[in-house]
């Protein structure tokens, strides 16, 4: 899931900038409709971007998902893509289902290279939800997007 709307407001470093209230707003509306696909999370890992933590804290306070199963990573402060899906590629094998909050261009970029069909944009507060058949994270190369979920559709 890529943040929500961040706020250009306060002089504040590019990590340190927070959601308005669109950003709140949207990801609130994207976390109820993700809520209605009863998926099961094993693990759920952000950016250490204040908008990326904000969003991810909506997301699992709306699952009740365990706080002791969230991790923030450094390496998913990224905007290539690149550290995003070597993260992905190591990570542990016993993780069925993994939820990752980050940014653009990085969630756009893995979308296009990892999916069955182009997105041209994650927009902000934007869901993908794609699945590998695989037996190791390491294995990625192709996978299918099942659902995306994008604030535009909800309003």
């Amino acid at each position: 899931m890529r943040h929500g709307k961040s706020s250009w407001d306060l002089p504040v470093s590019d990590i340190d900038r927070a959601l308005n209230e669109r950003g709140v707003n949207d990801a609130h509306l994207v976390a109820s409709e993700f809520i209605k696909t009863n998926l099961t999370i094993d693990a759920l890992y952000s950016s250490p971007a204040n908008r990326a933590l904000h969003t991810s804290m909506i997301m699992l306070r709306s699952l009740d998902f365990p706080f002791s199963k969230f991790q923030i990573i450094k390496d998913l402060y990224d905007f290539s893509g690149e550290s995003v899906m070597s993260f992905v590629k190591e990570l542990n094998n016993d993780l069925n289902t993994v939820m990752i909050f980050g940014h653009n261009h990085a969630f756009t970029e893995i979308a296009t290279t990892w999916g069955n069909y182009y997105i041209g944009n994650v927009p902000t507060a934007g869901l993908v939800k794609m699945n590998f058949d695989i037996d190791n994270w390491s294995e990625i190369s192709k996978g299918k997007i099942e659902t995306t979920i994008f604030p535009k559709q909800l309003k």
